[in-house]
Protein backbone atom coordinates (compact mmCIF):
# COMPACT_ATOMS: atom_id res chain seq x y z
CA UNK A 1 0.00 0.00 0.00
CA UNK A 2 2.72 2.42 0.64
CA UNK A 3 4.52 1.79 -2.76
CA UNK A 4 1.04 3.00 -4.07
CA UNK A 5 0.58 5.70 -2.49
CA UNK A 6 4.40 6.82 -2.98
CA UNK A 7 3.44 6.43 -6.86
CA UNK A 8 0.64 8.66 -6.77
CA UNK A 9 1.79 11.26 -5.07
CA UNK A 10 5.20 11.37 -7.28
CA UNK A 11 2.51 11.21 -10.37
CA UNK A 12 0.52 13.97 -9.22
CA UNK A 13 3.64 16.23 -8.02
CA UNK A 14 5.07 15.54 -11.66
CA UNK A 15 1.73 16.58 -12.95
CA UNK A 16 2.22 19.89 -11.02
CA UNK A 17 5.80 20.54 -12.33
CA UNK A 18 4.27 20.21 -16.10
CA UNK A 19 1.45 22.53 -16.04
CA UNK A 20 3.81 25.39 -14.69
CA UNK A 21 6.50 24.51 -16.96
CA UNK A 22 4.29 24.77 -19.51
CA UNK A 23 3.54 28.41 -19.12
CA UNK A 24 7.14 29.19 -18.64
CA UNK A 25 9.15 29.63 -21.41
CA UNK A 26 12.68 31.33 -20.97
CA UNK A 27 14.54 33.16 -24.21
CA UNK A 28 17.81 34.70 -24.19
CA UNK A 29 16.77 38.03 -23.51
CA UNK A 30 14.28 36.70 -20.77
CA UNK A 31 15.48 33.41 -18.91
CA UNK A 32 13.32 31.38 -16.99
CA UNK A 33 14.73 31.25 -13.22
CA UNK A 34 13.86 27.51 -11.86
CA UNK A 35 14.02 26.71 -8.47
CA UNK A 36 14.82 23.53 -6.93
CA UNK A 37 14.72 22.73 -3.46
CA UNK A 38 15.48 19.44 -1.40
CA UNK A 39 14.95 19.20 2.64
CA UNK A 40 18.15 20.47 3.08
CA UNK A 41 19.90 22.65 0.53
CA UNK A 42 18.54 25.69 -1.86
CA UNK A 43 19.41 25.33 -5.65
CA UNK A 44 18.38 28.14 -8.69
CA UNK A 45 19.25 28.24 -12.53
CA UNK A 46 18.41 31.04 -15.18
CA UNK A 47 17.64 28.94 -18.34
CA UNK A 48 17.30 30.05 -22.11
CA UNK A 49 15.08 27.18 -23.44
CA UNK A 50 15.77 28.02 -26.69
CA UNK A 51 19.41 27.46 -26.71
CA UNK A 52 19.43 24.85 -24.04
CA UNK A 53 21.41 26.38 -22.11
CA UNK A 54 22.10 27.37 -18.63
CA UNK A 55 22.88 31.30 -18.30
CA UNK A 56 23.57 31.47 -14.41
CA UNK A 57 23.02 28.95 -11.45
CA UNK A 58 23.41 28.83 -7.54
CA UNK A 59 24.29 26.23 -5.22
CA UNK A 60 23.23 26.30 -1.59
CA UNK A 61 25.47 23.56 -0.76
CA UNK A 62 28.04 24.84 -2.69
CA UNK A 63 27.87 28.07 -0.57
CA UNK A 64 27.00 26.03 2.53
CA UNK A 65 23.47 27.62 3.09
CA UNK A 66 20.49 25.75 4.14
CA UNK A 67 16.94 25.60 2.73
CA UNK A 68 15.66 28.00 5.56
CA UNK A 69 14.28 31.52 4.70
CA UNK A 70 17.25 33.27 6.44
CA UNK A 71 19.62 31.21 3.61
CA UNK A 72 17.60 31.41 0.80
CA UNK A 73 17.70 35.14 1.30
CA UNK A 74 22.09 34.87 0.99
CA UNK A 75 21.52 32.54 -1.93
CA UNK A 76 19.13 35.42 -3.80
CA UNK A 77 21.90 37.49 -3.46
CA UNK A 78 24.07 35.56 -4.84
CA UNK A 79 22.29 34.36 -7.78
CA UNK A 80 21.65 38.35 -8.41
CA UNK A 81 24.87 38.80 -8.65
CA UNK A 82 25.40 36.35 -10.87
CA UNK A 83 22.80 37.39 -13.30
CA UNK A 84 23.84 40.72 -13.30
CA UNK A 85 27.26 39.47 -13.89
CA UNK A 86 25.24 37.95 -17.17
CA UNK A 87 23.88 41.30 -18.23
CA UNK A 88 19.91 39.84 -17.05
CA UNK A 89 18.09 42.41 -15.49
CA UNK A 90 14.80 40.23 -15.67
CA UNK A 91 13.52 37.05 -15.73
CA UNK A 92 10.94 34.37 -15.99
CA UNK A 93 10.26 32.94 -12.34
CA UNK A 94 9.66 29.34 -12.36
CA UNK A 95 8.61 28.08 -9.38
CA UNK A 96 8.81 24.22 -10.19
CA UNK A 97 5.00 22.99 -9.05
CA UNK A 98 6.47 24.63 -5.45
CA UNK A 99 3.96 26.69 -3.59
CA UNK A 100 4.74 29.99 -4.09
CA UNK A 101 5.30 30.41 0.08
CA UNK A 102 7.81 29.92 2.65
CA UNK A 103 11.13 29.59 1.26
CA UNK A 104 10.26 29.88 -2.47
CA UNK A 105 8.80 33.30 -1.43
CA UNK A 106 11.57 34.44 0.56
CA UNK A 107 13.92 33.47 -2.26
CA UNK A 108 11.55 35.73 -5.10
CA UNK A 109 11.16 38.59 -2.63
CA UNK A 110 15.28 38.94 -2.02
CA UNK A 111 15.63 38.28 -5.82
CA UNK A 112 13.40 41.50 -6.22
CA UNK A 113 15.46 43.90 -3.55
CA UNK A 114 18.28 43.01 -5.17
CA UNK A 115 17.26 44.68 -8.32
CA UNK A 116 15.90 41.77 -10.72
CA UNK A 117 12.86 41.98 -12.39
CA UNK A 118 10.19 39.60 -12.82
Amino acid sequence: MLKSIQRRKNRLNAQKKARVRSKVTGTAELPRLSVYKSNKYFYAQAIDDLAGHTLASVDGRKLGLKCNQEDVKEVAKKMAENLKAANIESIKFDRNGYLYHGVVASFAEALREAGIKF
